[in-house]
């Protein structure tokens, strides 16, 4: 039997061991890797990162490809606009998950010179095969051949958010006990993280007729369904990394938003993913993941990351796709041509607001009212 052929409590329990097993491989990799090769590095840097890069950062062998070039990292996790709260002194290098909240933090910490975006990642929605076979018979996702990876419509699931829709209300969920209750995405807290963030983007940019949110009135559109999308959730994390386990796990929501990275790195390590379906929105964002130097050398480790073959090969195997090198990734991930979409083919770029502007949706979507 598949895993969600097995009976509910069987799986639950497969799914726990899963998600254990994974968590439990990061933290013997932060182990194993930190004092292996120590002997060869010559430079220790130290930096807070987004946690979708945790696993990266912690693989055996991207901390001997940079202790070869002479460098020791040692990286702390955290929500890429928590960053702006984080005392950086000591610190080396930032490195949150977008544009945004790089240029946040490149001013408050007066950083000369630009900023560095080794590799990106795209905003994708997970959700388990019942859930994508009953949006997909409700026309709010299109699937791909064998089902296992499709398109999100964007506009018709920001119509059913609108009108509150229920699982039960849609047709084909009758037999799937699993489907119950509001039809919604789990995102990350918009305002600690920056996957939530850019998830309001895309969200304010369709709803709004394909507008980019660029002052108070725009932000004013589209409030009332960004607090919809939000508050439905309930308590939310500050990063991508602990919804997408409790995806994996089977204890989490049918549908949870994430990088595609986090998905493609355990893809291209053949670990057994479940029913696990991806979706691309057909509008979505694309997170370049910005190394904020603060130090020479976190400049230097930041140049490394972004030209070093080596590395960035590294960075391919964990689910990024690198700047510029659009062939790289494609190549990595040629047999998984039917989990991923590779290409990006039928997906359109939102653009994304100012990190000003994307502060006072994310508050407004965490409020209780709607304060003008």
């Amino acid at each position: 039997m598949g895993f969600r052929e097995q009976p509910a409590p069987v799986r639950r329990i497969l799914g726990i061991v899963l998600a254990v097993l994974l968590l439990g491989g990061v933290a013997a990799v932060l182990v194993a890797g930190g004092d292996k090769d120590k002997g060869t590095a010559t430079k220790t840097v130290r930096g807070v990162i987004g946690s979708e890069k945790a696993e990266f950062f912690a693989d055996p062998k991207v901390v001997k490809a940079l202790a070869d070039k002479g460098f020791a990292v040692k990286a702390e996790t955290s929500g890429s606009w928590d960053m702006e709260q984080l005392p950086l002194d000591g610190y080396d290098f930032a490195f949150p998950s977008s544009k945004a909240p790089a240029d946040e933090l490149r001013a408050r910490t007066k950083v000369k010179g630009a900023v560095l975006r080794p590799f990106y990642s795209p905003l994708v929605v997970v959700a388990h095969s019942s859930a994508a076979k009953v949006l997909a018979d409700n026309g709010l996702v299109t699937l791909g051949a064998g089902g296992r990876t499709g398109t999100l419509r964007m506009g018709p699931y920001l119509e059913a958010a609108k009108a509150d829709r229920t699982w039960q209300q849609l047709k084909g969920a009758a037999g799937h006990p699993e489907l119950s209750g509001t039809v919604f995405i789990t995102s990350t807290d918009p305002v600690a993280s920056n996957s939530g963030a850019l998830y309001l983007a895309a969200a304010s940019y369709v709803a709004d007729g394909g507008k980019v949110a660029g002052d108070k009135a725009a932000v004013d559109r589209t409030a009332p369904l960004l607090r919809k999308l939000i508050q439905v959730q309930g308590a939310q994390q500050s990063g991508s990394d602990a919804p997408f386990r409790d995806f994996i796990s089977g204890v989490g929501n049918q549908l949870v938003l994430v990088y595609e990275s986090q998905v493609a790195s355990p893809l291209l390590a053949e670990q057994e993913l479940g029913d696990l379906v991806v979706l691309y929105p057909d509008t979505t964002v694309i997170s370049d993941h910005t190394v904020v130097p603060l130090s020479e050398n976190g400049r230097a480790l930041g140049e490394l990351l972004t030209s070093d073959k080596e590395l960035r090969e590294l960075a391919v195997g964990h689910g990024f796709r690198p700047q510029g090198a659009a062939a790289e990734f494609t190549a990595a991930t040629a047999a998984l041509e039917d989990r991923l979409n590779q290409t990006m083919t039928g997906v359109r770029q939102a653009p994304v607001p100012t990190s000003e502007v994307l502060h006072e949706m994310a508050r407004r979507a965490r409020s209780q009212g709607d304060p003008a």
